[in-house]
């Protein structure tokens, strides 16, 4: 049994292996319906428990078409209708039921401690489908879906963020450790990407370049991402963040500055940080970026259950 709560905390190696399954598996998939299973349905009669503190659309649905297609199936918890929010009921109670019932729980939420205290007490796997710190599930996708299209390592790519430094940007910071790519982070001063995960790049003695300037930011960039500037819940200053946001914009004159190829990506659902001629531009590839969690989510659910082939 294994975990899959931060990059950070996954060897290398597994993590390049969850990618190699996920290739595989979908070319097989090529001829395939969303709800066929695949061969010799490696979960099946398992249940993977999913709760989600936080909206979500891509995470839902990915994570349900993945247990299905593996031979499983997938039970949707709403927090409201639960002891644990509405009753009282402990963290420990409620995991000590869910690994009675479950063989997985994947949890979306709007706490860093909920997630590692629900780890402490539970018997089964446990996902992190987005957290305040990270979300690590998106960004091992978008490395799956960089490495399809350029087809080539992305160690062999240089990667550029432009925009908001959340936890998305914090899963993708962990990842060009593991990895070993070149990140180029654009932001404003005053929104600085997290100092501790810094902190840690710097341990693993792995550079990160961070730059003022959203143009520059982009020079010679193979694949530009970003995220929106105001997320779901944010409580800050709307107004005043996207006034400090307005030359991040990824417009057609940065994408210029990237190389002919470049291509841009975005985990949705997007707001103003991206124009609408670059997102509907051939170099866009949101959509297969976002079908593409799927493929990676049933190696992860593998990955989990220590099945990998």
């Amino acid at each position: 049994m294994k975990h899959f709560i931060n990059l950070k905390d996954i060897p290398a190696k597994d993590l390049r292996k969850i990618l190699i399954d996920a290739k595989k598996r979908k070319k097989l998939r090529k001829n395939l319906n969303f709800l066929d299973t695949d061969y010799k349905e490696p979960l099946k009669g398992k249940l993977l428990i999913q709760m989600f503190e936080k909206s979500s659309l891509r995470t839902r649905l990915s994570f349900y078409l993945a247990i299905k297609q593996l031979g499983g199936s997938a039970l949707t918890l709403r927090p409201d209708e639960l002891h644990l929010s509405k009753g009282g009921e402990s963290i420990g109670d409620t995991a000590k039921i869910l690994s009675t019932f479950g063989n997985a729980f994947m949890l979306r939420t709007d706490s860093d401690k909920k997630l590692n205290e629900f780890k402490e007490h539970l018997s089964i796997p446990i996902i992190n489908g987005l957290s305040p710190s990270s979300h690590p599930t998106q960004i091992l996708s978008d490395i799956f879906t960089i490495e399809e299209i350029k087809k080539k390592p992305i160690s062999k790519l240089n990667i550029s963020w432009i925009g908001d430094c959340n936890n998305v940007l914090n899963s993708l910071i962990a990842a060009s450790v593991k990895f070993d790519f070149r990140l180029t982070v654009g932001c404003p001063k005053d929104y600085r990407p997290n100092s501790s995960i810094i902190k840690w790049t710097k341990e693993c003695k792995k550079k990160i370049y961070i730059l003022n300037n959203a143009y520059k930011a982009a020079n010679k960039a193979d694949v530009i991402l970003t995220d929106k500037v105001i997320s779901i819940n944010d409580k800050v200053n709307k107004k005043k963040k996207l006034a400090k946001f307005k030359n991040f914009i990824i417009s057609q004159k940065i994408i210029s500055n990237a190389k002919d190829d470049c291509i841009f990506l975005h985990c949705l659902p997007r707001g103003d940080e991206v124009d609408e001629v670059v997102f509907n531009s051939k170099k866009s590839k949101v959509w297969q970026q976002a079908q593409n969690r799927v493929d990676v989510q049933k190696s992860i659910l593998l990955y989990c259950f220590d099945k990998l082939r």
